[in-house]
């Protein structure tokens, strides 16, 4: 019998090491070019960086929860320069201090990171729909996240609710955002759709669900080079230009299409094919500005996209970004990108080490050993690697109590 071996001990604590990842001239840096470090006297920015990194791996269930666990490890934190917060100063910081600046710091260490590490930033080889194209693919899509309507009037959403929305544009090859907007859930999709794809280049791929429709954005993105796949409205009124194919498997038609009505004249192809979703067949209509893609390329396209879905799913099911430490809109930003930052510097360390396992049980692994004095890398590496690719995103499954299982569940 075989055992595996023990990582290394090493002179930080886990959670120091993950902070190493982010160069402490760059904290300084945007803490002065965004007027963070200005608001800070006894409580500094680096302090206030490390009890929200903290917040996410511990899920902490409130400002209390955090202030009393990081008092406890007050002398583990000052050697490291980390002052623990009281909960007045956490709440205040979150609410005055600038979120430009983790939002800054965001980008900036993902961009640096990804300088350190090519590889990081080439994201997956091998076979498959995503090796075929040799340009960057991207799916566009929002989630809503639920706050408490009678604190937050900046996001009421309906009459007894408030939500705040994160749109994204997914990195379909290396699995890390490209582009993030957090704002209220009030405005439809389609009003953010030209910010969402402003950063795609001449022949990348954007991939987005009907709710970002704005007919004169994929006319400008056509006009720019850049490929698109989404799903056709209900509602669209067209008429049939030339049939390219009918009736070919599972394809029902692939055919060019003129709009008529308020965008008269705008030609698009019109994919209707029969195509499998959770088991089951399902007859979806797609539309794309390419004429020269099979039918069966333009569905495997679209299905790619659902991989933002399995993504937002992951990270709310495992990041604190289901329940929120503060009531504005600056709290609610400064714990948006802070839970970003953290799945970043988890996915480097996955990255370097090889892991083979699903992002849940990395996250378990390392909030685990937060405060232990190991070797965080070789931690990685000791529980070997798993069938599969890490970055094949999963659907998790909620676990119900037996006979409290919903309809249909």
């Amino acid at each position: 019998m075989t055992t595996k071996p023990t990582p290394a001990r090493s002179d930080i604590v886990v959670l120091q090491q993950l902070l190493k990842l982010i160069p402490r001239e760059m904290i300084l840096r945007l803490g002065r070019e965004t007027g963070a470090e200005d608001k800070a006297r006894s409580f500094s920015v680096s302090s206030h960086l490390s009890a929200m990194l903290f917040a996410q791996l511990a899920r902490a269930i409130s400002l209390n929860d955090v202030c009393d666990w990081l008092r406890m490890k007050s002398p583990v934190l000052t050697r490291f320069g980390v002052t623990p917060p009281s909960r007045n100063a956490l709440s205040h910081a979150n609410k005055t201090r600038p979120s430009k600046f983790i939002e800054s710091l965001f980008w900036s260490t993902l961009a640096h990171l990804q300088t350190q590490q090519p590889s990081f930033a080439t994201g997956r080889r091998g076979k498959g729909l995503l090796h075929r194209f040799k340009v960057r693919i991207h799916a566009v899509d929002s989630t809503v996240m639920e706050l408490v309507a009678n604190c937050m009037d900046w996001a009421k959403h309906r009459r007894r609710k408030a939500a705040a929305k994160m749109h994204m544009r997914l990195d379909l090859h290396t699995g890390l955002p490209a582009f993030v907007l957090v704002d209220t859930a009030a405005h439809n999709d389609n009003r953010r759709a030209r910010e969402m794809c402003a950063g795609l280049q001449e022949g990348e791929i954007g991939l987005f669900d009907k709710a970002y429709i704005d007919f004169s954005h994929l006319a400008d993105l056509d006009a720019r080079g850049v490929w698109w796949v989404t799903r056709a409205k209900d509602n669209m009124r067209y008429r049939s230009v030339k049939i390219l194919r009918k009736n070919e498997g599972d394809v029902v038609r692939d055919e060019i299409i003129r709009l008529t009505g308020k965008h008269k004249g705008l030609e698009l192809r019109r994919v209707e094919a029969w195509v499998e979703v959770d088991g089951e067949r399902r007859l979806m209509v797609f539309l794309t500005n390419n004429r020269d893609w099979s039918p069966r390329t333009v569905c495997d396209l679209y299905k790619r996209r659902w991989d933002i879905e399995a993504f937002f799913k992951q990270v709310k099911q495992t990041l604190k970004l289901s329940t929120f430490l503060g009531h504005s809109a600056n709290a609610v930003r400064w714990q948006v990108y802070s839970a970003l930052l953290v799945y970043v510097l988890l996915r480097f360390h996955a990255h370097l080490s090889k892991w083979g396992h699903s992002f849940t049980r990395l996250f378990a692994v390392v909030r685990s050993a937060v405060w232990e004095r190991m070797n965080l890398a070789e931690l990685l590496r000791s529980y070997g690697t798993a069938p599969g690719h890490f970055l094949c995103l999963g659907t998790p499954k909620p676990a119900w109590l037996p006979g409290f299982e919903p309809r249909g569940a």
